[in-house]
């Protein structure tokens, strides 16, 4: 899905925040997971992705294909940097790091968790937690951890890492 499908989306998701604050929403593909800049928040969130290697043409699907997110709400003025995290091919030796295909609904569901934890970071609220379910795949392959750009930046679920 394009960027500006993501913003539309952050866009009508971020109305329900505080009154007259402005969000926007920045993808940045040189964002450090695990190291947001002073007075940044920091969340990772998973969500289900379909892969295709440019390399073979070879698609997989990821239950837990990751999205790192930085914020900060500095007078009224909000931004989200987002990273969506790649998964390299498994049969391809030197085939490149993809980046994840993710539906619109699972954006949605994405973007609804993001605002949930922007209440919590930026506006000390508490919000309790909802479940929110994404559609997942009938993922068959077992995870590896030389694929996938989590497990290199230590932030995987499938590992064990410190809660964000």
């Amino acid at each position: 899905m394009a960027h500006s499908d993501w913003t539309r989306i952050f866009e009508n998701k971020t109305k329900i925040l505080k009154d007259g604050d402005n969000w926007r929403l920045e993808f940045d593909e040189s964002l450090a997971p695990k190291y947001p800049n002073k007075g940044w928040k920091m969340s990772v969130r998973s969500t289900c992705a379909r892969f295709r290697c440019s390399k073979c043409g070879r698609v997989w699907a990821s239950n837990k294909a990751m999205v790192v997110f930085h914020m900060r709400l500095s007078y009224r003025q909000g931004i989200v940097k987002a990273k969506p995290l790649h998964q390299k091919c498994k049969t391809c030796d030197d085939g490149p790091m993809e980046k994840p295909s993710i539906s619109s609904g699972n954006i949605a569901i994405l973007l609804e968790n993001l605002v949930e934890q922007i209440r919590k970071k930026c506006y000390n609220e508490d919000v309790g937690r909802k479940v929110r379910h994404f559609r997942s795949f009938d993922a068959q392959s077992p995870h590896e951890p030389a694929h996938c750009e989590a497990c290199m930046q230590g932030i995987c679920p499938r590992q064990k890492w410190e809660k964000y």
